[in-house]
């Protein structure tokens, strides 16, 4: 309306179009139809320059969107055929399945002549089937030529319509009319002969072949492609309008009579200018005869909803339209859209499925989506889930870890909860690994009973008897002490565990240490004026032990003070467990007790190594090389290998490496002794060992 004075006393009885286009983009995402494509008229280009682009922003996309053919009173068939050829073919071979038509009250005869132009084009059937969403401002119209063509592409369909209710004695009223019944109406007359393909006498028509209009022909028998005996919305709309200018009149006559303005009420009524009567129209409010309230918002709009019409056909050529959802702009916000989907009837191809408008397939749990480039953005890949992430949704856009204590499946779709591990007696592993530390430590008690028992004699003597006894018990403890890495992790055991094992392969490495020097003091010592003579005996053992040992018990009280050793869970080592472990506080304290027991111990075998050669009545030190050398191997090994595990396996090497170099030091070191006190005690005197000094003990 160009003129600014009169749009003011316009009302609109056709509900917010904001309302309808918020229902279509609600509908269109609730079954997540998100690759859809556009028919629309001419003049829809408000439609296509401002609402779609807000469909855009919630997430759909287009895969096409173009405009019907124009069609005037004089286009012939041909002309619409040829016409709608190029755009059938754009609209049946996309891949979107929902096909949303924007258009007037008549745009059901250019879809029909679309879909019939279509069908004398080669199309893949899988494209073929379509939802058409069908905006309120449409209804079904045909022309003649179409009246015997199939209606089966309306199936499934969806539109929305102006909200009505059934109006009572509707029914009938139509039923009372005829063109005998209305003889001064021509527009009846008109439609009698075009509904029912006949003629009335003393007309021109009527001198052909075509039959004769009776008058008496029933509506009813109409079927519903050519005449519907239902109110449809725009009937209804219609039907609402005539009321609500009754009851404006009706207020308006009453005000009237309110101030006594009786005499000639109805002259002065209709002398009323039209801004009197508009104080009256903007206050209508009432319940019209089906019930429904009808009332005007600020912006002069009928505050009705849409219904969700769901069209279903029937071979004899009649359709149902079914509600199946509302929009209510009058509800409260999570009940505006309401659908049900269990009630809808889908179009024949899709097998009473509901179809999928996607640019590509969806992307299953355990996959987010990539863009694809040069395609619109709800088109994408599906690549995996990186490792260590799951989604378990379709279609996500990015994957999220598991909770800590929850690790991925392997379709990396759900999380499972984590088992505790740790280094059992009960497993093979750690029986295996207690059964060889008891084993061990019953050994070294072995031996150091037969040091007690030959205590006095020569083989035993040399070289410090009290360090033997001392080394060999340090040696036993070691064994045991691996039996405290074994086990669930507690808080004492984690106290204990790393500076117990500090501390007696500080003594055990210390007596080494002491039994190496020694024998080099104590060939020095042979020598004529030596003054090694003086460091010969208990007292320098002794200090040796002592002092190593206490730099070493140092260390750990140090660490124990600051950082130390406690319980702990290592979530991210291996990912299907919880590892319980001793999380050791300080790895800086960890690495110098390991430092200064590889420092004795390198030490030792630098000594022990310089000495191998000395006479064969002091070749002790050729045993002690050979130890110390297996244990700096060990140990040497043990660094990388403790890196490069995970999890339980970690304490285990370390306790196969506490095992493995003390049974090393047990081994070299009293081996050779063993054999001569048990299976050779003829060697076993001072005469055998004087007399034979090239002899290797």
């Amino acid at each position: 309306m160009n003129n600014k004075n009169e749009a003011i006393y316009l009302y609109k009885m056709f509900p917010s179009w904001a309302n309808q286009y918020m229902g279509i983009m609600r509908l269109l995402l609730y079954f997540r139809w998100i690759w859809i494509g556009v028919i629309y008229v001419d003049h829809g280009q408000q439609f296509v320059h401002e609402v779609l682009p807000i469909f855009s922003k919630h997430g759909i996309c287009f895969d096409f969107i173009t405009t019907f053919q124009a069609m005037t009173f004089f286009s012939s068939l041909a002309q619409m055929m040829d016409g709608n050829e190029d755009t059938a073919k754009l609209v049946m071979e996309s891949t979107a399945k929902a096909v949303v038509v924007h258009g007037e009250i008549q745009t059901v005869i250019n879809l029909r002549f679309l879909l019939r132009a279509a069908d004398f084009i080669e199309i893949p059937m899988r494209t073929k089937a379509k939802v058409w969403i069908l905006t309120a401002q449409m209804d079904f119209t045909s022309i003649d030529i179409q009246r015997d063509w199939d209606l089966d592409f309306m199936h499934g369909a969806l539109s929305f319509a102006i909200h009505s209710r059934e109006v009572l004695g509707f029914g009938q009223f139509l039923q009372a009319r005829n063109p005998a019944s209305e003889k001064e109406d021509d527009f009846i007359g008109d439609f009698w002969k075009q509904a029912f393909g006949c003629s009335f006498p003393g007309t021109t028509e009527a001198m052909t072949d075509e039959k004769i209009c009776t008058g008496e022909e029933k509506l009813e028998s109409l079927p519903g492609s050519v005449f519907e005996m239902s109110m449809t919305g725009h009937s209804y709309s219609i039907y609402t309008t005539v009321y609500v200018v009754a009851h404006a009149l009706h207020a308006m006559y009453s005000s009237m009579i309110k101030h006594r303005v009786v005499a000639d009420v109805r002259n002065k009524l209709l002398r009323q200018q039209p801004w009197q009567f508009h104080e009256f129209l903007k206050r209508v409010s009432f319940n019209n005869s089906a019930g429904d309230l009808v009332s005007f918002d600020e912006n002069v709009e009928i505050t009705a909803g849409f219904d969700i019409i769901n069209w279903v056909t029937f071979p004899n050529e009649s359709f149902l339209r079914a509600r199946v959802g509302r929009i209510d702009p009058k509800a409260p916000e999570d009940k505006v859209f309401t659908i049900h989907e269990d009630k809808i009837i889908w179009p024949h191809m899709f097998n009473q499925v509901q179809p999928l408008s996607l640019c590509n397939d969806r992307c299953h749990s355990g996959y987010n989506k990539k863009k694809k480039e040069g395609k619109p953005f709800c088109c994408y890949d599906c690549r995996p889930c990186p490792d260590g992430k799951i989604s378990n949704l379709k279609d996500t856009s990015d994957c999220f870890q598991c909770p800590r204590d929850q690790y991925p499946n392997p379709n990396q779709d759900s999380c499972h909860q984590k088992r505790i591990s740790f280094l059992s007696f009960e497993e093979p592993l750690g029986i295996s690994l207690a059964s060889s530390a008891l084993f061990f430590s019953l050994m070294a008690a072995f031996v150091l009973g037969i040091f007690i028992k030959n205590q006095d004699t020569p083989i035993v003597k040399a070289n410090n008897r009290n360090l033997s006894c001392i080394l060999l018990v340090s040696l036993l403890l070691s064994f045991l002490c691996a039996l405290l890495f074994i086990g669930q992790p507690e808080k004492l055991s984690c106290l204990l565990r790393q500076t117990t094992f500090g501390i007696i392969f500080s003594v055990a490495v210390s007596c080494v240490l002491a039994k190496t020097i020694i024998v080099v003091v104590a060939f020095l010592a042979t020598k004529p004026g030596s003054r090694m003579r003086n460091w010969v005996g208990k007292g320098l053992a002794n200090s040796i032990v002592l002092c190593c040992s206490f730099i070493q018990t140092t260390i750990c009280t140090v660490w124990l003070v600051t950082s130390p050793p406690f319980p702990d869970y290592d979530m991210y080592s291996v990912p299907e467990e919880m590892v319980l472990q001793c999380n050791e506080g300080s790895v800086t304290m960890f690495y110098c007790v390991l430092g200064y027991l590889g420092f004795l111990a390198a030490v030792s075998f630098t000594v022990a190594f310089l000495g191998r050669k000395l006479p064969d009545s002091f070749n002790e030190a050729k045993f002690i090389t050979f130890s110390m050398l297996v244990f700096c191997s060990v140990w040497l090994t043990f660094v990388p290998t403790y890196l490069s595990t995970k999890g339980k396996y970690m304490v285990a090497v370390e306790v196969f490496s506490i095992l493995a170099s003390s049974a090393g030091v047990l081994g070299c070191i009293f081996g050779p002794k063993c054999y001569i006190v048990v299976l050779r005690p003829e060697l076993n005197n001072k005469v055998q060992i004087i007399r034979r000094p090239n002899e290797r003990i």
